[in-house]
């Protein structure tokens, strides 16, 4: 973080300090003023790197300082919870050669205080590993960074332990199949909307009916563990509800054959 200013702007408590000490003094007040602010020594690191991560709470309340890393993939890889020193001022170390950050790209850090409203976040970038390319849709549709497409719909999800890799939806089983990479045991927490998915009774993992889940109305939750690669929610209905469309379009098509080619036998047949 850095702040210029003029050299009229020097703060009173540096009065008498060099101009590089006064810029450093007003960054410090500047950090105090703000509910929680959270920086990194660098930009941009490699895959073996280690991520030094500092903040302050401009004013200590007893509690633990929550950071969370939010992958390329819109996924949760840590969260941790750090002390906050007497001076407001917290700090810890990030090793990014773990195999939850392989992927290339933009990591979020956010730091929370007790309240959604003391939250503050810093943007780190990661390069030399390995590509991720989204998943192709049926649709140009765009999501929003806590969701994933499936078959075109946006369905918003919350992962740790893994990272989502693709997701498409079922129409054979009414079911939302989501494909995970899990390193570690983990939860996946999904909440389509009534209109993607109705009445969801049963979760498998891994093709196996999962007794580790909770359903509340229309979000799941499901404790995987490591090395898990598939989880399918399975509700009553999933759009698009073609299944009835379309045996009522067969069924038309058939009894419409059938009169045709009776009646062209029909044609057919010599009068005497």
């Amino acid at each position: 973080m850095s702040t210029a200013y003029a050299a009229g702007d020097i703060p009173e408590a540096c009065v008498g300090c060099s101009m590089e000490d006064a810029r450093t003094t007003a960054s410090k007040m500047l950090q105090k003023a703000i509910p929680v602010s959270v920086w990194t020594d660098k930009t941009d690191y490699g895959h073996s790197d280690m991520i030094m991560v500092k903040g302050q709470v401009a004013n200590t309340s007893g509690f633990p300082v929550t950071i969370t890393v939010i992958s390329p993939l819109n996924s949760i890889i840590t969260v941790d919870q750090l002390a906050v020193a007497e001076d407001g001022t917290f700090e810890t170390t990030l090793n990014t050669a773990g195999a939850m950050w392989k992927y290339d790209g933009t990591y979020t850090i956010k730091a929370n205080y007790g309240s959604a409203e003391k939250s503050n976040s810093v943007k780190i970038g990661l390069s030399g590993g390995v590509a991720y390319n989204t998943p192709p849709t049926t649709t140009d549709k765009k999501c929003a960074v806590n969701e994933i497409s499936a078959s075109g719909q946006c369905i918003p999800f919350i992962i740790s332990g893994g990272v989502v890799t693709n997701a498409m939806i079922n129409t054979n089983d009414n079911s939302i199949v989501i494909e995970i990479d899990a390193k570690k045991d983990g939860t996946l927490t999904i909440t389509p909307s009534t209109k993607v998915q109705k009445g969801i009774f049963m979760v498998l993992v891994d093709g196996e009916e999962w007794d580790d889940v909770e359903i509340v109305a229309n979000k799941v939750t499901v404790m995987f563990p490591a090395g898990a690669e598939t989880i399918e929610i399975i509700g009553t209905y999933v759009i698009p509800e073609f299944g009835t469309i379309a045996a009522m379009i067969l069924a038309v098509a058939i009894i419409s054959i059938i009169a045709i080619s009776a009646k062209s036998r029909l044609s057919i047949i010599p009068r005497y």
